[in-house]
């Protein structure tokens, strides 16, 4: 009697609160709308630099008259975010949506026609290659390839793509011990089982090449079928690490091929040349024993530039802008007597000069190298960084960022540095929140030395009042602490809370020579 009796309050209870009006489901908000209560405090919160827009991948269009980039959104309440892609005349104007905000559309390129913009959505259930006109309508899936793919990048013609793709290649516990199925323990007996928070997973990052008929992308060749190693390289893999000749004959690519312990300790990473035609792999670099990375060819297709470290082992080491001429097989050092590092290699039309990005006293600055007389020159300033950069058809655009205003995009005048803003993604939010100001000074060291130390200081501060202060000594170990805007380390965040943010470049930091840099090394 008394279970019966229990079983019928227990029922009623169920059906008091299934009868009840249930709760709606929260829907997530990727507008960047700032909330009346946000925009009368006045300061940035947490809340607020998550309704940030984050750009990234700017693209410029074949006439170098239109930039596509794409512009990341988050939502703190759902934990959600979605990527779209937007357009802009690179002579200004209002940028202008061409995606639906609905998914993660991503890695946007212009076909080299110009007539079509390529991308990668996992709207059919995977990450496959799509196609839409330039204002965004008339979408058709290009590609159905059995995994996801992580990235792609059209040949010049606009015939064939190389794209990335996760290839499983070593074997599970289960795998080596079938008549355990469920094993989940992993057999450890080597290096690099794990790379900061993630586990190795068996498979490794592949280039893959095919062609396109009709709209529909052909079966797909791996160009390094049955090899246990990754390109683009773990943990980043930087899909520009990648690249296609001018001719569309040859994939130039960043590999570093060595297994265990060898692959944990070494830097000792490699420019490979692939010959479609052939299927041969020539590796360009074959004796340099530090980081060889992201090459360029030229225009022409003649040279072909990277970045290059000299000392193996060591991560921090200058990095180096190295062409090389391909008939000759010559290898050139156009920045052996330049005391920064070189990154983000642009060939100019003429291919008698390369623009690169450069760390200068804490700030990131475009440069020019004159390759007839190795003649190096600044042409931006300003405190900023420099993220990106692009040249095409006479236009350069780059993103760059301060500790005041995330990344955006912006032309560049290839002769005078003159800057133009492109993108003015979070102008809702600088409008409605004060920043916090932003102060270089220098400050002598115990030896004598002179150091960058960044101050900034609070949204209304008041020198006659006494704050707080917070020493910020970041490293990396060896990055420097230069004018970037971070959603994870941010100073106006810290700032905001009424904290004076005293933020060195202290000894072992890039951007002031490679002395300074070094002196931390072991």
């Amino acid at each position: 009697m008394k279970k019966s009796i229990l079983s019928g309050i227990v029922l009623l209870i169920f059906l008091f609160f299934s009868c009840k009006e249930q709760p709606v489901t929260e829907q997530p908000d990727f507008t960047g709308t700032l909330t009346e209560e946000e925009i009368q405090n006045g300061r940035l919160t947490p809340e607020i630099l998550c309704k940030f827009g984050r750009v990234a991948d700017a693209q410029l269009s074949p006439d170098g008259l239109s930039v596509i980039y794409n512009v990341t959104r988050y939502d703190a309440g759902t934990n959600k975010s979605i990527t779209d892609i937007y357009k802009v005349s690179s002579e200004g104007g209002d940028a202008v949506k061409i995606t639906d905000g609905k998914s993660k559309y991503l890695n946007p390129r212009w076909k080299p026609s110009g007539d079509k913009i390529g991308y990668l959505s996992a709207e059919s259930g995977t990450f496959q290659l799509w196609e839409m006109n330039p204002d965004g309508l008339g979408a058709v899936q290009v590609s159905n390839f059995t995994n996801d793919i992580n990235s792609f990048e059209y040949s010049p013609d606009g015939k064939n793509i190389l794209f990335t793709a996760d290839i499983k290649i070593d074997k599970t516990t289960a795998e080596i011990y079938p008549d355990l199925p469920l094993a989940s323990a992993r057999i450890i007996d080597d290096l690099m089982y794990r790379h900061w928070n993630d586990w190795h997973d068996y498979k490794y990052s592949h280039i893959f090449i095919a062609s396109i008929t009709d709209g529909k992308m052909d079966p797909a060749r791996d160009i390094m079928e049955e090899e246990p190693w990754d390109s683009p390289l773990s943990p980043f893999f930087d899909a520009s690490e990648i690249t296609w000749s001018p001719d569309g004959a040859a994939i130039a690519y960043t590999c570093k091929k060595m297994k265990g312990k060898e692959y944990a300790v070494s830097t000792n990473s490699d420019i490979y040349l692939y010959d479609l035609a052939t299927g041969t792999t020539e590796n360009l670099t074959k004796g340099m024993p530090g980081y060889d990375k992201y090459p360029v060819f030229s225009n022409n297709g003649k040279m072909i530039a990277w970045q290059s470290m000299e000392t193996p082992g060591y991560e921090a080491d200058k990095e180096r802008l190295f062409i090389m001429d391909l008939d000759s097989g010559t290898k050139t050092c156009l920045t052996e007597k330049f005391d920064q590092n070189a990154a983000n290699f642009v060939w100019i039309d003429d291919n008698l000069a390369i623009y690169f990005i450069s760390g200068i006293h804490a700030t990131y600055q475009v440069y020019k190298v004159d390759l007839e007389t190795n003649d190096i020159n600044q042409i931006t300033n300003g405190v900023h960084d420099y993220t990106s950069l692009s040249f095409r058809n006479g236009t350069m655009i780059g993103t760059k960022m301060s500790m005041s205003m995330a990344n955006e995009i912006f032309k560049i005048d290839p002769i005078s540095g003159e800057e133009t803003q492109l993108s003015f993604t979070n102008k809702n939010i600088y409008d409605n929140i004060e920043m916090a100001r932003v102060e270089e000074r220098w400050m002598a060291t115990t030896d004598k030395k002179e150091m960058l130390v960044w101050i900034i200081y609070p949204p209304s501060f008041d020198p006659a009042k006494q704050y707080p202060a917070l020493l910020y000594c970041q490293g990396g170990p060896q990055s420097a602490v230069s004018q970037f805007f971070s959603f994870r380390w941010n100073f106006q965040i810290m700032a905001a809370n009424d904290y004076v943010i005293v933020a060195p470049n202290r000894r072992g930091l890039p951007t002031f020579g490679q002395e300074w840099n070094d002196q931390i090394a072991g």
